[in-house]
């Protein structure tokens, strides 16, 4: 069974983040592979050991020729990677992304390609099912347990009432949800044989897309500015001298809470 598994390498949110003059979040610093891919990665050994057999490839779209999360993955156990580098993709909304990376992964023709439901640093979760839609999968989000039985994939759906049990076939794309599984942490080994597992580096040439469909050129939208929020205002202290419940009902109604 081969998985393809899209991992984005974001900036490492335990230090400031910062906007370029193009109002975009900075990536020249190292990046790290975004936590919630971590569960799509542990997704894809487990069914491929399960399957007894196969591979899994990590799939990524990020500047600078970078690898730090790849890396990651690969330590974990994944068997190969690519990464689709190009500074002509700088400015690539949503869609633009899922072009890139559906044509990435048809090259490896999986039998089944997993995402997270959304990256940690974009949030627009629209990506996994525009990269399903463009290779002509079906797709199941919100996978918290998935099954492969035969020649189709069997997702408990989770949902805000409890979970629907959704089968398709394959290949399909499923997005999983964090704590789906419990992510294995890189053994020393790991580590080590990562740095001699195969790791492709592709222009957007190589994958046969028009250069004027992504990036900036190809973006329907763009951002004209960015604003800081506003601070958080401090609370009123209400002491109670015997009519403080009268002084908390006068505010929520001021809030027009109640």
């Amino acid at each position: 069974m081969n998985v393809a598994v899209c991992v984005k390498q974001i900036p490492d949110p335990a230090t400031p983040g910062s906007l370029g003059s193009d109002h975009t979040l900075n990536r020249d610093s190292k990046l790290i592979l975004d936590d919630s891919d971590a569960y799509g990665v542990e997704m894809a050994l487990r069914l491929v050991e399960a399957a007894g057999g196969g591979e899994v490839t990590l799939v990524s779209m990020a500047p600078n020729s970078e690898v730090s999360g790849l890396r990651t993955g690969l330590a974990m156990g994944a068997h190969k990677a690519i990464l689709v580098s190009d500074p002509v993709l700088k400015g690539s909304d949503a869609l633009g992304t899922a072009k890139v990376l559906a044509a990435a992964i048809k090259r490896g023709n999986p039998d089944l390609v997993i995402a997270a439901t959304e990256s940690t640093d974009g949030y627009t979760g629209t990506t996994p099912v525009q990269i399903a839609e463009l290779l002509g999968f079906p797709s199941v989000t919100f996978a918290k347990k998935v099954t492969i039985e035969g020649s189709s994939v069997k997702v408990e759906r989770q949902t805000e009432a409890g979970y629907d049990d959704v089968a398709c076939s394959l290949p399909a794309l499923i997005t999983v949800t964090a704590g789906v599984v419990e992510v294995r942490y890189p053994s020393f080994k790991g580590i080590m044989a990562a740095k001699g597992k195969p790791l492709e580096e592709l222009k957007v040439a190589d994958l046969g897309i028009d250069a004027g469909s992504v990036g900036w050129a190809g973006a329907g939208q763009q951002i004209a500015s960015v604003t800081a929020a506003e601070a958080r205002q401090g609370g009123e202290i209400i002491e109670d001298d015997g009519e403080g419940h009268l002084k908390i009902v006068a505010f929520l109604e001021q809030l027009k809470v109640i």
